[in-house]
Parts: C-alpha cells; sequence; structure tokens
C-alpha cells in the first residue's frame, strides 16, 4: 500500500472557495493506490452514504438528501452512542470526486473540510485521494491531526483489501 502526505492547498482552496466553509489551518492528506480501475472503485466511494462498508469505525449510516447533491446528510453511528453528521458540499461523477464537511463530530477538530478524488494510475489501477483542511479544537494539533489520520489510514487500508486483485 502507497501512501504518503501530499501537497493538496490548490484542491482544498479551489473546493472551499465554492462552500460557506472556512478552511482550517491543519491539512491531512493520505493517498492508496488498489488494483481496480477508477469505474470499479467509483461505483462504491460514489455512494455518500457507503461508509460503514469501508471505513472500519462506522458501524451504520443513514442518508438524508439526494446522496449525489450538495447538502444531502449522512449520519454516521460509531458505536457506544458516538456518532457523526457530514454534509456533502460538492459532487462530480465525472471526476469521480466529492467534497464533505463534518458539522457535528466527537473529534478534536472543528472547521473540517474534505475531499476523495480518484483517478488512473498505471497498470488499471487507481489513486485513491482523501484530503482535508480543518482546526484543531481542545486538543493540540498534532493530536488532531493524527485522529485524523488514522481514519484515513483505516478507510484507505481497507480499501486496499476489499479492491485487492
Amino acid at each position: 500500500m502507497n501512501r504518503f502526505i501530499y501537497n493538496s492547498f490548490g484542491a482544498i482552496g479551489l473546493m472551499l472557495s465554492i462552500t460557506s466553509f472556512a478552511a482550517g489551518n491543519l491539512t491531512v492528506a493520505r493517498e492508496v493506490t488498489v488494483d481496480q480501475p477508477p469505474a470499479t472503485v467509483w461505483k462504491l466511494l460514489r455512494e455518500f452514504n457507503s461508509l460503514d462498508v469501508w471505513l472500519p469505525p462506522v458501524q451504520s449510516s443513514e442518508a438524508k438528501g439526494n446522496l449525489t447533491q450538495p447538502g444531502a446528510m449522512r449520519i454516521l453511528d460509531l458505536g457506544g452512542g458516538a456518532s457523526v453528521t457530514e454534509k456533502l458540499l460538492a459532487f462530480d461523477d465525472v471526476k469521480r470526486s466529492y467534497s464533505y464537511a463534518f458539522i457535528k463530530v466527537p473529534l478534536p477538530v472543528k472547521n473540517y473540510v474534505a475531499a476523495i478524488e480518484l483517478t488512473d494510475a498505471p497498470g488499471g489501477k487507481t489513486l485513491i485521494k482523501w484530503h482535508s483542511t480543518f482546526d484543531a479544537f481542545g486538543a493540540p494539533d498534532e493530536k488532531a491531526k493524527e485522529a485524523i489520520q488514522g481514519i484515513y489510514d483505516a478507510g484507505l487500508g481497507k480499501l486496499a483489501i476489499i479492491f485487492k486483485k
């Protein structure tokens, strides 16, 4: 699995210019190359309400609204009474990407805006990029970044397993 932090300020800046959400001062970015073509991977990831399939902490997910239109919401059950509410900000089937914001979250972050993007990789594979900006809230910056990095690593690791040939 290929994971590393990359510079995504340009993409996030563009994404934020079309939303009413403020950009945070911290950035986390992770990526992984999976063994299936983008069209196959997008069939799962385009479903804004599919996190319970590929993000280990999520036990179930409830959706509200048109899941390909900005304004759609998803409520993620993390178990033990913890939940996350997220709002879809942008969705692009052609570019195979979407962005979303945390509305309610039990993590030490605020002003969180993230995007997931798929691109072609050599050998008929897919590069999945997941990146965000946010501010720490009630914790040091490094702890907030570690929390988000852990989520991204868990999800991207599971996707690598799901799409392994």
